[in-house]
C-alpha cells in the first residue's frame, strides 16, 4: 500500500491543517512553562542562540507529541464533537506511517538540539515531556483509567524542569515548586473540560473522571484539587519569590477557586467551561508573575 501523502495533498495541505495536526497552541503554552522554569532558575543567563534553541526544542517536541496524539486517536476523534474536525479525523491530512517518520524525526531533532546546545539534563526533560504526553498519556493510560491525566499531565512539569536545567543542571527549589504546581494544575483543568464534553468522552470510550464517578462528584473533586493547587501555588514564596508573585498567585487562585466552587453548585457545561478558562487564567498569572518577580 502506498503510504505517502496523495499527490494533490503533498504540497497543498493548508497551513491551518498543519497547525491543527501539531497542536501548536498547546505547544506555545508548554513552551511558556519552560521559559518560566528558565526565568526562576539560579543559573547563568543563556546566550541568545541557546535561548532560541531551548524555545524551539520545547515547541517542536511538544508539537511532535501533539501530532502523535492525533495520529494515534484518528479512530476516536470522529466520535467526539470537540475533535471531529481534526485533520486526521476528517481525512484532510492522510493517516499513514509517513507521519510517524515526521513525528519521531522532529522529536529526535529537538532532543538532540537541546543536548548539543544546552546539556543532557535539558535534553532528558525535553524528551520526557513529549514521552509522557504521547506514550504515557495517549497510549498507555487514556483509554484505560481515569488517572490518565494525573500522570500524563506531568508533561508540563517536565517542561518547567527542561527550562530550569538549561541554565543550571542543579534544579533549585523554585523550579521544583513550579513543576509541582503544574502537576497539581493539570487534573482540575482537564476534568473541567471533561465535564463540559462528558458525552463526547463517553462516546469515545475514554474513562475520564466524570464518566467514572459522575459530574457532581467530579466537580467536588475538582474543587478539592483546586484548593490544594492554590495552597501549593504559594510555595515559591518560601524559596525567594516575593510580592509580585504573591499578587499573581493570589488573583489567579481566587479566580480559579470561585469558578470551581460555582461548578460544584451548578454542574453544567457552561460552568464547566468557565472553570476550564479560569484554570488557564490562573496558570498564566502564576507563571507571568514568577517570571516578572524573578527577573525584573
Amino acid at each position: 500500500m502506498d503510504t505517502a501523502l496523495p499527490p494533490h495533498r503533498t504540497s497543498g495541505i493548508p497551513f491551518r491543517a498543519i497547525m491543527g495536526v501539531f497542536k501548536l497552541r498547546i505547544g506555545v503554552v508548554i513552551t511558556f512553562t519552560a521559559l518560566a522554569g528558565l526565568s526562576v532558575s539560579a543559573g547563568p543567563s543563556l546566550s541568545l542562540a541557546q535561548l532560541i534553541i531551548l524555545t524551539l526544542a520545547i515547541l517542536i517536541s511538544s508539537a511532535s507529541a501533539g501530532a502523535f496524539n492525533q495520529y494515534y486517536e484518528h479512530d476516536t476523534d470522529p466520535l467526539m464533537s470537540r475533535t471531529k474536525n481534526r485533520p486526521f479525523a476528517t481525512g484532510e491530512v492522510q493517516h499513514g506511517p509517513v507521519w510517524l517518520v515526521v513525528i519521531f524525526g522532529l522529536m529526535a531533532l529537538s532532543v538532540a538540539a537541546a543536548w548539543i546546545a544546552l546539556n543532557a539534563w535539558a535534553a532528558l526533560f525535553t524528551f520526557l515531556g513529549a514521552f509522557f504526553y504521547a506514550i504515557v498519556y495517549t497510549v498507555w493510560l487514556k483509554r484505560r483509567t481515569w488517572l490518565n491525566i494525573v500522570f500524563g499531565g506531568l508533561a508540563g512539569s517536565w517542561a518547567v524542569l527542561a527550562g530550569a536545567t538549561a541554565a543550571d543542571p542543579n534544579v533549585g527549589a523554585v523550579p521544583l515548586s513550579l513543576a509541582f504546581i503544574l502537576f497539581l494544575w493539570t487534573p482540575p483543568h482537564f476534568w473541567s473540560l471533561a465535564i463540559a464534553y462528558r458525552d463526547d468522552y463517553a462516546a469515545a470510550g475514554v474513562p475520564m473522571l466524570p464518566i467514572v464517578v459522575g459530574d457532581q462528584r467530579a466537580a467536588r473533586t475538582i474543587f478539592s484539587c483546586t484548593v490544594l493547587l492554590v495552597a501549593a501555588s504559594f510555595l515559591p514564596m518560601a524559596f525567594g519569590l516575593g510580592a509580585i508573585y504573591f499578587v499573581g498567585a493570589a488573583i489567579g487562585g481566587a479566580l480559579f477557586l470561585q469558578k470551581a466552587w460555582l461548578l460544584t453548585r451548578n454542574t453544567n457545561r457552561e460552568t464547566a467551561m468557565t472553570c476550564f478558562h479560569a484554570s488557564l487564567a490562573q496558570l498564566t498569572l502564576v507563571l507571568t508573575a514568577a517570571i516578572i518577580d524573578a527577573r525584573f
